[in-house]
């Protein structure tokens, strides 16, 4: 490494977890690496920095595990933490973690591990929706190990190193809310705000605009995973993050035929987390997150905060929609339409993100495109076409208006059974799947002829996949 790991968050909050030292992985290799981000961090994969992240060596200072709470499928839990990772240390005001490092104070009984799967799925995901555009913590790295844990079966542990500027999330205000912990409360948010919300300094009421602004971070990425399929799976309290960023990948999804009550992970047993309830579930959760800000805000600043949400995604989702579809000046009269063309995904089982690549590849001045092989058997679609092509008002440059909708329909997403067969290889003991994912999934636009397999439409076989927490 050409940089130095600092201490962070911890120097400022001691308070906020405990010191922790790494348990050391056996015979650890790299699986996965993110060139662009090791570029970024000034991080060469080096025999030292793998001997760092997998616990084989001691840095200066100790790791750092944090403390919080949360709401868990509804419920509160009042003592949560990281219980399988460690706050590594700061690079420039990037956070680094790396879960999978062993137990905590906060493990509850747990082993601390994380297994290869789940460490190259997050990897994986994290990645892939920061290249979509949509933001997300980020993944420098995924390591192997020969070290033993058991979950159903034996299988090996692993670490995804995390990156992000914070880890701070609803949970850790819950935490000191509840606990009546008021001035530790306080100084959590003078220093989320001094730190990741410098630009607020200055405002008249600086708690106030950071809760606006968490509100509206929010509502944007949310909107984001509903204009691209994306199921989170865990919006549980303690896995949102106030950065705005998608957190704490668990079993997560990209849908593949459209399902507006789609559920990722089997044990939502109530879809509480299903696709079409991320929206509600984000201003739910800012609710919970405001009820710790009633010692600092009042009930009228804390409402006219949260008004804000819904308009915020929906400004955001008609932009992203309007993109895909190429409508311009979209307004909320557009919902409808896009709305429509949905329902005819789901009636037809049309995979939603080929259907949308199809469309944006049409001519939309034609009545015989490749969108009427797909969809024309469905009864409302010429009617639905019609208006489409309305509003459109026609097209002068078909060549640079389906160039602009290739930029916006990602020809590649991270689908369940590709990540499940890189992971399958990789557990093998061949990663080259996984980084041929891995490249074409930071080209999701822009696809090489190499990509072909990762663009087809799922196998039946996997239409109907759900994961677990632990995946």
């Amino acid at each position: 490494m050409s940089q130095r790991i600092e201490p962070g968050i911890e120097t400022r909050l001691p308070w906020l977890g405990s010191p922790i030292t790494a348990q050391p992985l056996d015979a650890p290799r790299w699986l996965g690496w993110s060139a662009s981000l090791a570029e970024e961090l000034g991080i060469d994969r080096t025999p030292e920095l793998l001997a760092l992240l997998a616990g084989q060596t001691r840095q200066a200072h100790p790791g750092f595990a944090q403390v919080y709470s949360g709401h868990q499928f509804g419920g509160y839990t009042p003592r949560l933490g990281d219980g399988r990772g460690m706050l590594l240390g700061q690079l420039d005001g990037w956070e680094l973690f790396v879960k999978g490092s062993g137990t905590t104070p906060y493990s509850r009984g747990g082993d601390g591990r994380a297994v290869l799967r789940s460490a190259v799925r997050e990897f994986l995901a994290s990645e892939a929706l920061h290249h979509l555009g949509i933001a997300s913590s980020r993944a420098l790295a995924v390591l192997g190990s020969d070290t033993p844990v058991w979950r159903e079966q034996q299988e090996t542990a692993a670490i995804t190193v995390r990156v992000t500027r914070s880890h701070l999330r609803f949970g850790h205000f819950e935490y000191f809310f509840y606990s009546q912990q008021p001035q530790r409360l306080e100084a959590l948010i003078a220093d989320c705000i001094e730190t990741q919300f410098a630009h607020l300094h200055g405002c008249a009421d600086q708690t106030l605009a950071w809760f606006i602004e968490v509100i509206e971070r929010t509502a944007t990425t949310v909107a984001d995973w509903q204009a691209f399929g994306f199921c989170h799976g865990v919006l549980n309290t303690d896995n949102m993050s106030v950065l705005g960023e998608t957190f704490d990948y668990g079993p997560f999804a990209f849908m593949n035929r459209f399902e507006a009550g789609y559920i990722c992970n089997h044990s939502d047993i109530h879809g509480r987390y299903a696709f079409d309830q991320q929206p509600g579930i984000g201003l739910w959760n800012l609710n919970k997150l405001a009820l710790t800000l009633t010692p600092f805000l009042s009930q009228e600043q804390l409402q006219m905060a949260l008004a804000r949400y819904e308009p915020a995604l929906v400004a955001r989702y008609l932009a992203r929609m309007g993109r895909r579809l190429g409508l311009e000046h979209v307004g909320e009269g557009d919902l409808g339409l896009i709305g429509e063309l949905f329902h005819l995904m789901q009636q037809a089982k049309l995979d939603m993100h080929l259907t949308l690549r199809t469309l944006g590849r049409c001519d939309p001045n034609g009545d015989d495109t490749p969108l009427h092989a797909l969809l024309g058997a469905q009864p409302d679609f010429a009617a639905w076409w019609q208006r489409y092509r309305s509003r459109l008002g026609g097209v002068a440059r078909l060549g640079a208006w389906q160039a602009l909708r290739d930029q916006a329909n990602p020809a590649v997403v991270l689908r369940t059974h590709l990540a499940q067969r890189a992971i399958a290889a990789a557990e093998a003991g061949n990663i080259a799947p996984l980084m041929r994912l891995h490249r074409a999934l930071t080209r999701p636009y822009d696809p090489r002829a190499q990509d072909h397999p990762f663009i087809e439409e799922a196998p039946e076989w996997s239409q109907s996949l759900t994961l677990s927490c632990s995946s």
